[in-house]
């Protein structure tokens, strides 16, 4: 149990009242200086008691888009013999806070409470702990309690229905030495290599098990798989609301190629690099690194990271600003062209359209009319 600022004042004023009142002979200080001294007391007596209660927190979804519903409940249960007074619920949401009013309780009595949870910041939040706070109706003096562990919130940016380009490797690209970025799953021999658990039983070699005395299997190669690769420009010269939109616009197109049963890489000048194959597990895989992907403090970053010049193969998307493209980044971009289908930058409309040979340049307000722009590009 505290004070409030208006408590201590009160207190203080009280005081100096009751000292004037008495000092000078007022009697009409003394009274007021007695009321605001019966006001404290009271307050000290509504607010020193703290809640006494049992309170079960969900939230559900624990993943939602950005704008989207989740939903904090909140089960409040009074398991002694007396009745418990009123009070406030009060759940961190990253930077925002979620009140909610709680009614007084029989003995024994439980109530749910619902309450929305803020979502239209992306990232992953952290929800809790959770605060009960109890104050008089004067807001003079509060008492408060902390109860329970934190959960945690991703908000996802958000997604939009988008075609996906399919972009393959060359044909044979397996030939040689075999590497374990090699993509695997067709009917094209990659190598004969020994057994692993996990392996398919039916892709055994009969053959080379006798003849070599070990379980032998067929290890696949597909020189077709699609292939599509986004740069998402995270450098600070970016501003904040045109990186959003690419940030919105790469988790469309990523979502979509993996769904497609693309292999996708993001990767980010900042030094995100993420590659997996398709699948659901990939789709949460992008969805939680564009949740947390963030600007770069550091200055002078090139575009294009040294990791792409030893990449290759299906179609680049290059996501950045018109104004933080300079004659470097374009360089970079035509010296990557050969190596890969085709190449896509799309710029916001700020600054004029950088012009570079032999890619594909999108102007784009914002992501929905990037996507738009990017289905004419795919048709």
């Amino acid at each position: 149990m505290r004070l409030t600022r208006r408590g201590a004042g009160t207190l203080a004023g009280a005081v100096v009242l009751l000292a004037l009142g008495v000092g000078a002979g007022y009697p009409l200080l003394v009274v007021v200086g007695a009321m605001a001294l019966g006001a404290v007391a009271a307050a000290l007596a509504v607010a020193g008691r703290k809640p006494r209660v049992e309170v079960i927190r969900e939230l559900y979804p624990d993943r939602v888009e950005r704008d989207g519903r989740a939903v904090l409940t909140l089960r409040v249960h009074n398991p002694g013999t007396r009745r418990q007074g009123g009070f406030t619920a009060v759940d961190r949401v990253g930077e925002d806070r979620v009140s909610v009013a709680v009614r007084s309780l029989a003995p024994g009595a439980e109530q749910p409470y619902l309450n929305e949870v803020p979502t239209g910041r992306r990232g992953r939040h952290d929800v809790g702990p959770l605060t009960l706070f109890r104050a008089d109706a004067l807001g003079l003096g509060r008492s408060e309690l902390s109860l329970g562990g934190t959960a945690t919130l991703w908000v996802y940016p958000r997604t939009h229905p988008v075609g996906a380009v399919a972009g393959g490797l060359p044909l044979h690209h397996h030939d040689g030495e075999a590497t374990e970025t090699s993509p695997r799953g067709s009917l094209d021999l990659r190598e004969v290599r020994p057994y692993v658990p996990g392996d398919e039983v039916r892709h055994l070699h009969w053959k080379a098990t006798a003849r070599t005395g070990q379980v032998m299997i067929r290890d696949y190669a597909d020189p077709h798989q699609p292939r599509f690769t986004v740069l998402l420009d995270d450098r600070r010269e970016v501003t904040a609301p045109e990186f959003e939109e690419a940030v919105e616009l790469a988790a469309s197109l990523v979502v979509a190629a993996v769904k497609a049963d693309h292999r996708c890489r993001l990767v980010t000048p900042g030094g995100v690099d993420v590659g997996t194959p398709s699948g659901a597990d990939a789709v949460q895989r992008y969805l939680e690194e564009l949740c947390v992907v963030t600007r770069t403090r550091g200055a002078g970053l090139p575009l294009v990271p040294g990791v792409l010049a030893r990449a290759g193969g299906g179609t680049l998307v290059v996501l950045s600003s018109a104004v933080t493209v300079s004659a470097d980044d374009r360089a970079a971009l035509v010296g990557l062209r050969p190596r890969y289908g085709g190449v896509v930058l799309v710029v916001g409309l700020s600054g004029a359209a950088p012009e570079v040979p032999g890619v594909r340049v999108l102007r784009a307000a914002n992501a929905v009319d990037a996507i738009r722009q990017w289905q004419a590009v795919i048709a």
